[in-house]
């Protein structure tokens, strides 16, 4: 057995656990919600504009607990009620909360996830918030022209030339590298090299590596010149970001419910790429950036209702 990924690898995440969550079991939330946050930067940004949004629409508080891990941290955060809410992703859900098999239909997937979520937590999954963020493999466009690659399907005859690195996560996931691999044959000359979620980009711009599975949201994708190859077959699941809420949550405060309602449908996938952007390659700050597009939005709404 590695000892560095049976052992170390989980009593980390052990302890992530319980510092990140410590605190708030003592919190009283009956005068505020807890919003949390996975612990990549789109999370954080989604995180302080579902925050902002509740701030500016409602009367009710907020407490703001970021950076809480990857998807099974914040799951069982919002499961436990450490937290009221927090912003996931269908396809996630699907394979990696509810262990499913990948289906490709976006309302099957949500019908799903909501039904699932109800029955087992008694959690509410709220309409999407208008884009998904799906597995975006990425190899740098010289290596897509040298190839001529334009699909997944493209890489079955030079995989064995190219090297993959990917996240720990997509790794070990059901809808992750194994799956991939079944589904398009690709045999590497070697496995792929395991790294940080925050360090596979910059890698594969300087030839580290040469493929790597991203968001296809991630603002640094242009920055770095980078080539996103089409999923021609259909592999991975829908992605669309939904908010999962307590339903005491929204008990205790009635206006919640209108205003996350009202964020559905509002961030697609231009502006969500837009909005990393600020973050991953302009450097600014989250809350900054979240308050500036709330602002925007709500007097863009308030505009055009008074134009009516």
């Amino acid at each position: 057995m590695d000892v560095t990924r049976e052992g170390i690898r989980p009593l980390a995440a052990t302890l992530a656990l319980a510092l990140a969550l410590g605190p708030i079991a003592c919190a009283d939330g009956a005068d505020h919600v807890v919003v949390g946050a996975k612990n990549f930067s789109e999370q954080t940004l989604l995180g302080e504009i579902v925050s902002e949004w509740i701030e500016s629409t409602t009367d009710v508080a907020v407490e703001r607990r970021f950076q809480l891990g990857g998807t099974f941290i914040a799951h069982r955060a919002v499961t436990s009620g450490d937290i009221d809410l927090y912003v996931e992703y269908t396809g996630t859900a699907l394979t990696t909360i509810l262990e499913r098999e990948p289906m490709s239909d976006p309302s099957a997937v949500l019908g799903a996830v909501r039904k699932e979520y109800d029955r087992r937590w008694g959690l509410e999954v709220l309409d999407p918030l208008g884009f998904e963020n799906t597995f975006a493999m990425l190899v740098r466009s010289a290596t897509a022209d040298s190839f001529d690659l334009h699909t997944l399907s493209d890489l079955s005859s030079h995989a064995a030339v190219l090297r993959p690195g990917f996240g720990y996560e997509f790794m070990e996931r059901e809808d992750g590298f194994r799956g991939l691999k079944k589904a398009y044959g690709l045999e590497f000359a070697g496995p792929p090299r395991e790294m940080d979620l925050g360090l596979i980009y910059r890698a594969l711009a300087i030839g580290e590596i040469d493929l790597t599975a991203g968001n296809s949201t991630e603002g640094k994708i242009e920055s770095l010149d980078l080539r996103m190859l089409a999923d021609d077959r259909g592999y991975f699941p829908p992605y669309e970001a939904v908010i999962v809420v307590r339903p005491d949550a929204l008990e205790r405060h009635p206006r919640l419910r209108g205003a996350l309602d009202d964020l559905s449908g509002r961030i697609d996938t231009r502006t969500m790429r837009a909005l990393n952007r600020k973050i991953d390659v302009d450097g600014r700050d989250f809350a900054v950036v979240a308050k500036e597009w709330v602002e925007s939005t709500i007097g863009g709404a308030a505009k055009q209702s008074g134009s009516r």
